[in-house]
This record gives C-alpha cells, structure tokens and sequence, in this order.
C-alpha cells in the first residue's frame, strides 16, 4: 500500500513537471509569436525608392495595405487603392478634359525638412530672398541634390529658383509666379513638358490604380513619385526614370503543369496556329 501511494505521488510530481515545461514552453512559444507579430514591418516603395516608401498596416477589411515583393522590394499589390489619399487637385489647361474621380498620396510628410525650410532656413532674413535667380554655386544642399554645383536637370539651361519660390522654399512657383504645392508638382512639370504632361493626363503615362471604369475612382501617381526631379540622367541610361528590377514570371496555377490549355483544343488536338512543323 506504501509502495503504490509512493508510486502514485511519483506520478503527480512527473504530471506537475511535465506540465510546468508545458506552460514554460507556451510561455516561450508565445512570446516568440508575440515578438514576430509586434515587429516592425519593412516598409518597401510603391514607385521609386527612396522617395514612394510605405509601411504595411492592417486594414479594417482585414487586408494589408500593401505587399510588398521580398525580391524587389516593391509593392506587388494594394489591400486598399484609396487608403490615406486625398483628392488630386484641379489640373490647369485641362479643366473639364478628365472623367472620374481622382486621388493622390501626400508627400510632403515623407520630406523631413519640408517644415524647417521656410522657417528656420529661408525665412526671407537667413538667408535673405535672392535679388536674381542667375545660377550660383549652392554648397547648403549638396546633401539633397548631389550635383547641385552642376545641375543637370534642363542640360544647365534651368536652375533652382525656375521651379522653386524663391520667396516661399515650401512651394514651387508656375510661369506667373503663382505658388505650387509639393503635392501637385504636375502643375510644374508641365510648365516644360506639355506633350508628357497630356499623355499623363490621358492615363498614357505613369502609373495609376483603381477602378478600371474610365470615369471610375483611382489613385494617380504624381511626378515625383517616379521621377527624381533633381538627378533626371540616372547613371549611363541617361533616363529620369531609374530602371526597377523586374519580377518573376507567375508561377501556374495550382494543378497546372503546363500551358497547354492554352495552345491545344478542349479535346486534346493543338490549335491550328500551334500545330507541330514536320521537322519537330
């Protein structure tokens, strides 16, 4: 009888440990899950690194704002087209000439001296408003624009204060001096680039997303979304556009081993155009 209850407490001190490494083990698991949960997601860009980089969040469909390409770094897709965007503004010349709704993304938040610069810096008494907009030597910038002592955009026909205000820094300025947003630098470029300026106007140029309806809602992608305005020949390309590693092909559907459905008749026969040649 001795012996069986010495075996029984036996028994329940192993139950009790086993059930303590149980919790330990959940203990360690959880916090590990907890740990992989909280962690800060990579943000990836949606046009052009360095300047179009969003963090994915949960949407309250469920979805996450974004994807982003673990061999790219880009966005594959977006859970919601139309999150955290406001409306895309008038556009000049072209009043009445665009159908639907459109939306854009601020970007002012993304430049971090944007608020500082007219207020700190060119605030009109340091340093003071510049009587000419001839080109001179900048030194202060060389950490935006790299090749601010030889500015390449316009082949050294343009300088600075021919797109910047030279009263107000935090807008740009039109042919008529009328100050531009940083949110609408279309109204800027197409000061000089009227042909690319209607291409991108019909949807020809850049980048939208949305609805596919021609007079439905979408997200237009802005200029500088794309376009670094201050580096325009990038590399030996000598292309303002900075060329994005491509994708993958898509991979088959599940249970599809090749692509022969698309090249051979319901019954099995290849489709005239894909027929065979005798010396295959």
């Amino acid at each position: 009888m001795h012996h069986g209850m010495r075996l029984t407490k036996m028994a329940g001190t192993k139950r009790r440990i086993l059930t303590l490494l149980a919790c330990c083990m959940g203990l360690i698991w959880s916090s590990s899950a907890i740990a992989e949960d909280t962690a800060a997601p990579e943000p990836c860009f949606e046009s052009r690194k360095g300047a179009s980089e969003s963090v994915p969040i949960l949407l309250e469909n469920g979805m996450p704002s974004i994807k982003c390409s673990p061999k790219t770094g880009g966005v594959l897709w977006w859970g919601d087209p139309f999150f955290n965007t406001e409306p895309l503004g008038s556009l000049p010349m072209f009043e009445g000439q665009v159908s639907g709704e459109g939306v854009m993304r601020s970007r002012t938040e993304k430049l971090t001296l944007f608020t500082v610069c007219g207020v700190a810096c060119h605030n009109g008494f340091y340093p003071p408003v510049p009587k000419s907009k001839n080109p001179r030597a900048l030194t202060m910038h060389l950490d935006i624009v790299p090749d601010a002592l030889n500015l390449q955009h316009g082949n050294q026909a343009i300088w600075c204060l021919d797109c910047h205000s030279a009263k107000q820094r935090r807008f740009l300025e039109d042919n008529f001096g009328n100050p531009i947003g940083f949110n609408e630098p279309q109204k800027l470029c197409g000061k000089c680039h009227g042909s690319v300026y209607r291409d991108w106007r019909d949807g020809i140029h850049g980048k939208r997303i949305g609805e596919w309806a021609s007079d439905g809602k979408k997200r237009w992608f802005v200029c500088t979304e794309c376009h670094n305005p201050h580096d325009v020949q990038q590399g030996t390309r000598h292309s303002g556009f900075a060329q994005i590693e491509p994708e993958w092909a898509p991979k088959l559907s599940k249970g599809v081993d090749n692509f022969d459905y698309e090249l051979k008749n319901a019954d099995g026969t290849w489709k005239e155009k894909y027929l065979p040649k005798e010396d295959e």
